[in-house]
């Protein structure tokens, strides 16, 4: 292996020790592979089983749990209750698949926690067709004690991409603004956690507001807006590995929604001097600053596509808040953003496919989606104020706030890009702007 695979390995965000893949062979991997279709107006979910995983006991089961959570959350399987399990599987000995699928079970998955001399985990497990009595796939994690949890989401990722076709999103953190106290005197944090809610940690201590943040696509920072009291608001990035952080832009300018290039070398960001905002790209490394756009308008909330070669963003050029695209440079800007009301806050899919974003119109918020080209518009949800879209690392989940209202604030959900699942995403408190991390394996 390469020095700077080491090196990944021993970061604090990556410290697995190892993590290498091989099939656990009782029987070759399926030929008529086990499949779920999503979307469609027949989709059920798959019922599966998740065994409770054998050797240590308290680490087994945190695994197995992690599993179980994360596969149920995601909306595409219904774990099968323990007390309708007809046997208790060994890892080592083929299950009775007769037995499962009188249970109901189309999936099951076995498993095995052990530590090595050393103390280090050992993680197993195994993944069986129970209609064909066929092993799917069976893999081997080495860990440290402390990444028990993490063993779990990759675990879940492998089952989830596997059955589904589609990419993982289970080993990845969620970034978002932590809000506590009245309205209207609001503590605003920013804060990140695992993408099921635990191992949350704050990462600013209040002192300044904070909005807007962003991961960066391909580096451990998240960009983010601050504005201390009597002052402009600021961009700053915050490197989760070290804790360094920067402000980013001028004194004498208002710098909002930034957002990362796909190489984390640069972001885009709108600057504000007197009535109008552009959007300006600027170099990490050199700070050096280009106009992106120089108009009489308010442009906003620019984000890149996965390639890089287009920006798509909000702008009131044509009269009301709408979604345009342009090039990288500037270049040919087109509306896409047609219909009732406003359009704002854009966010590229991962995959490319598709655009999230806030469509606000009598009524309240939606959360919507459509091409980059604006056909194919489609609500996925929508309500009183929902808000911030944000995609998971598949693009298949996209992450937002819901404010209902009242003397409260708002909470995080997530909904799939066909609108049939919709899950609330726990926090400590009330919470508002998400942004959701690539994953977090080879980080």
């Amino acid at each position: 292996m390469t020095d700077t695979f080491h090196q990944r390995l021993a970061s604090p965000l990556a410290s697995l020790l190892a993590v290498f893949a091989l099939v656990l062979a009782f029987a070759a991997p399926a030929q008529a592979q086990l499949n779920l279709r999503i979307g469609g107006g027949s989709f059920q979910p798959m019922p599966i089983a998740v065994a409770d995983f054998s050797g240590d006991p308290s680490l087994g089961l945190l695994v197995s749990s992690v599993v179980t959570n994360n596969l149920r959350r995601s909306g595409y399987f219904v774990p099968l209750e323990k007390g309708k399990f007809p046997e208790n599987p060994g890892f080592d000995a083929v299950p009775g698949f007769d037995k499962w699928r009188t249970a109901g079970a189309q999936a099951l998955i076995t498993g095995r926690v052990g530590r090595d001399p050393s103390g280090k985990l050992k993680v197993e497990f195994r993944l069986w067709d129970v209609t064909s009595g066929q092993q799917l796939t069976g893999q081997q994690y080495g860990a440290d004690v402390a990444n028990a949890r993490r063993t779990g989401h990759l675990i879940s990722d492998v089952v989830y991409t596997k059955i589904t076709g589609l990419g993982g999103w289970f080993d990845s953190r969620i970034a978002f603004v932590d809000e506590s106290g009245s309205k209207e005197n609001r503590r605003k944090r920013l804060m990140v956690m695992d993408q099921d809610g635990a191992n949350v940690r704050a990462l600013t201590n209040g002192e300044s507001a904070v909005v807007a943040p962003r991961y960066s696509p391909s580096t451990q920072d998240i960009a983010f807006m601050t504005q201390a009291t009597g002052q402009q608001p600021r961009v700053q990035v915050i490197n989760l590995e070290t804790g360094a952080r920067q402000a980013i832009g001028r004194m004498d300018s208002m710098s909002t929604s930034p957002r990362f290039a796909p190489d984390g070398h640069h972001l885009v960001m709108s600057v504000q001097q007197g009535g109008n905002a552009d959007i300006v790209k600027m170099d990490l490394g050199s700070k050096a600053q280009t106009p992106i756009t120089n108009g009489n308008a308010i442009d906003t909330s620019p984000t890149y596509s996965p390639d890089g070669g287009k920006i798509v963003f909000e702008s009131d050029r044509g009269g009301s808040q709408q979604i345009y695209v342009m090039g990288a440079d500037g270049s040919n800007p087109t509306r896409i953003s047609f219909g009732e009301g406003s359009a704002s806050q854009p966010a590229w899919s991962p995959k490319g496919d598709l655009i999230a974003f806030t469509r606000q119109r009598k009524g309240g918020f939606a959360i919507c989606v459509m091409k980059p080209d604006g056909s194919g518009e489609r609500v996925l949800t929508e309500g009183f104020h929902n808000e911030g879209p944000t995609f998971a690392p598949n693009g298949q989940y996209v992450l937002f706030f819901r404010d209902p209202g009242g003397q409260g604030g708002g909470k995080l959900y997530m909904v799939d890009i066909t609108g049939k699942v919709e899950q609330p995403v726990p926090t400590p408190s009330y919470a508002s702007d998400p942004t959701w991390s690539p994953l977090l394996a080879g980080k």
